[in-house]
């Protein structure tokens, strides 16, 4: 899988998570799903279509997307609810332009959007059907565990 084209979704959700709620990460080692099962309790699940095909999914465990969005809003968020959903359809949607933009930067044109909120560890993440890997990129944040996955065709 070309690092170039995966970059940007990191880039993207580490950058909007420092911006938006002043979250630090640490990676942790990266490796290939053999599933497609959800990584958290919650996840944006984007499409990508034009000059590639694929998909990728930012998944936030339960603890981190409650610490994120309590810092993104100010307040004590405890449980997760539309407030929370919407966030990380707002999330996934600031890292999906992000990625857009970069992606177009390396002369390739792509739309990336948010397809649906996934909720729950026993969710599927519905990566393209011939997709050869699922790259997950796990990270470690002051407020919990963070994955994105990527896939291409």
């Amino acid at each position: 899988m070309d690092a170039t084209l995966v970059n940007p979704f990191i880039e993207g959700t580490l950058h909007i998570l420092d911006t938006t709620a002043f979250v630090k990460v640490k990676p942790e080692p990266p490796f290939f799903k053999t599933d497609r099962k959800s990584l958290g309790d919650i996840s944006g699940y984007l499409e990508i279509s034009g000059d590639l095909t694929g998909s990728a999914a930012v998944s936030f465990s339960e603890k981190s997307i409650l610490g994120i969005v309590s810092a993104m809003f100010g307040e004590d968020m405890t449980e997760i609810n539309d407030d929370i959903k919407d966030a990380v359809g707002e999330i996934s949607n600031m890292v999906a332009g992000h990625v857009t933009t970069k992606i177009a930067e390396l002369g390739k044109k792509v739309k990336v959007k948010l397809k649906e909120i996934k909720m729950g560890q026993d969710a599927l993440i519905p990566h393209m059907d011939g997709s050869k890997y699922i790259l997950a990129l796990p990270f470690r944040t002051t407020k919990g565990k963070v994955v994105i996955e990527v896939s291409y065709i």
